[in-house]
């Protein structure tokens, strides 16, 4: 598959194919020059349309051979406009934040600007499974999440339990990019790391495209944090700030979209 129109092994979402045969499968790929290197073993499923609340999208499944997480190429069909190299978001699993819309992070807004983008400039966003709380687990960021509220930060938390502060890596990540054509992109994302990662693996980042979101009350002291610590590229300088509740007795504030 080639998401986007990136060139590649000549595939396109459109192209009626439906399949895609991984050839790293056996973790090896074929360079032109006849060396073999080896890489990270993924399979890839077929490609279906995923008409979304976003747009529409094409969708592939994507198995790691090594771990066995499953992730999920959410592409454009469309190729990106000017002939720029394509966007391409690695989005960490965060089930508070996507699925339930929680404010204590900004991954469910992240995600959300990030398929805007894809739909309107061309590119591909990889959800990446198996690295929720940056790699600690659903469980272990909740223990973390109370350690926060006892007064450590996102950092600290993940000390206290004795856990890396990043456990995720981007090998599978890499090599699914690669399978589908995409040598070179423009990331979006405010973590340098992940770009310094890629790199590594042989996927090269044209451009760093922002997907900063306005922070909340209940974030910024993680946003901060990850500015500060974590070297992520934020500038912190927009805010949405609480509205309160309508009716006598409300308990607690919603926020203003």
């Amino acid at each position: 598959m080639t998401a986007s129109g990136a060139s590649g092994n000549g595939h396109h979402p459109d192209s009626g194919n439906g399949h895609h045969k991984a050839e790293s499968v056996h973790g090896h790929h074929h360079s032109d020059s006849g060396n073999v290197r080896v890489t990270h073993p993924v399979s890839g499923g077929p490609i279906v349309q995923l008409p979304t609340a976003f747009g529409d999208f094409v969708a592939q499944a994507w198995t790691d051979l090594v771990t066995g997480h499953e992730h999920l190429a959410v592409s454009s069909p469309n190729p990106p406009k000017d002939g720029k190299a394509p966007l391409v978001r690695l989005h960490s699993e965060c089930l508070t934040g996507d699925v339930f819309g929680s404010y204590r992070c900004d991954c469910g807004e992240q995600l959300a600007y990030a398929l805007e983008m894809i739909r309107e400039h061309g590119g591909t966003l990889l959800y990446l499974r198996g690295q929720e709380g940056r790699g600690i687990g659903l469980a272990n960021k909740i223990k973390a999440y109370a350690l926060q509220e006892a007064g450590f930060d996102t950092v600290e938390a993940n000390e206290q339990l004795g856990l890396p502060v990043d456990a995720r890596c981007y090998k599978a990540a890499a090599q699914v990019l690669a399978e589908m054509g995409l040598h070179e992109v423009r990331l979006l994302s405010n973590n340098p790391d992940k770009q310094n990662r890629l790199a590594k693996a042989g996927v090269k980042v044209v451009e760093m495209v922002p997907t900063e979101v306005p922070s909340r009350d209940q974030n910024i002291r993680y946003l901060q944090t990850k500015k500060d610590r974590m070297e992520h590229r934020l500038v912190l300088g927009s805010h949405v700030g609480p509205v309160p509740v309508a009716g006598p007795g409300a308990g607690f504030e919603h926020e203003q979209d």
